[in-house]
């Protein structure tokens, strides 16, 4: 049973259709895969009819963007909640606006040294996707500026850059609660992926236990080994469930689907914990 639990369509920032990626999966040789669009779940209905099309089961969830007092950037993976839930609906559609206004403010700076305009970064916006600094970072490709979104990220669109915008999300702890009152299963998304940026410390961890966190994504290709081990020992001490997973985004950055995988007890595990939405087989 081969079963990736994180991955993202055009719906956010991969490059692929939702069906796309089942037909990926697929393709793959995977027999379960996760959609988890980042802050969205447009992309479920059409992934649901593609998975079975394709043979693959799928699991609907979400990759919500959090941020903690100090400014650090956590990545909450939710698993079948339900997608009406008024909490966690109205906090996303609040991350979501912001990240619109952020990315406007972001562009007008970019514009002052760069050939880019909204419309660039728009054309590269499926409809009702959630908008992003990785549009921006496929405008700037589109016009020459850089080679590809990962130069986009690692110079002009870095967190140290004149032109980064800071915008709103939730504390972890509290997307945490809102999942679970969505009937969701939260697990904490790559959390030592120290070169993405800076990373939590353990009294984020335990604010998240807390909260009612369920898992940890430790086997990721942005975890480094030493904080692998310490994801184990966290787990085990608190009864989480352990994903890996590869987080994929299609052309869209260089992992590839199935790299990672998770256990199938695992998978029984946040079937049992779901209650918001089921599997789709």
């Amino acid at each position: 049973m081969r079963i990736d639990l994180h991955a993202h369509s055009n719906i956010s920032d991969g490059t692929e259709t939702p069906a796309e990626v089942m037909a990926a999966a697929a393709a793959a040789g995977l027999n379960v895969i996760a959609l988890t669009d980042h802050d969205s779940t447009d992309g479920w209905g059409e992934a649901s009819r593609a998975a079975i099309d394709h043979g693959v089961a799928l699991v609907p969830g979400m990759e919500i963007s959090c941020r903690t007092e100090q400014g650090i950037s956590v990545h909450l993976l939710s698993y079948l909640h339900d997608p009406t839930h008024p909490g966690l609906l109205e906090e996303i559609t609040k991350a979501r606006e912001a990240r619109l206004t952020r990315a406007e403010r972001m562009v007008t700076l970019l514009a002052e040294d760069y050939p880019l305009s909204w419309d660039d970064v728009i054309h590269h916006v499926a409809p009702g996707a959630t908008l992003g600094r990785p549009h921006i970072a496929d405008a700037l490709v589109a016009a020459g500026v850089v080679a590809d979104r990962s130069e986009a990220f690692t110079s002009i669109l870095t967190s140290h850059s004149r032109y980064f915008v800071q915008h709103y999300a939730p504390a972890p702890a509290l997307a945490v609660e809102l999942v679970c009152a969505a009937g969701g299963v939260p697990v904490f998304a790559h959390p030592v992926a120290s070169a993405r940026g800076r990373v939590v410390g353990e009294s984020t961890y335990h604010d998240m236990i807390d909260a009612g966190l369920a898992g940890l994504e430790v086997n990721h290709r942005d975890n480094p080994e030493e904080g692998r081990e310490f994801l184990r020992k966290l787990a085990a001490q608190h009864g989480l469930v352990v994903t890996g997973s590869s987080d994929y985004h299609g052309l869209g950055k260089p992992n590839r689907l199935g790299e990672n995988l998770t256990a199938p007890d695992v998978l029984g595990r946040i079937e049992e914990l779901g209650t918001g939405t089921a599997v789709v087989r």
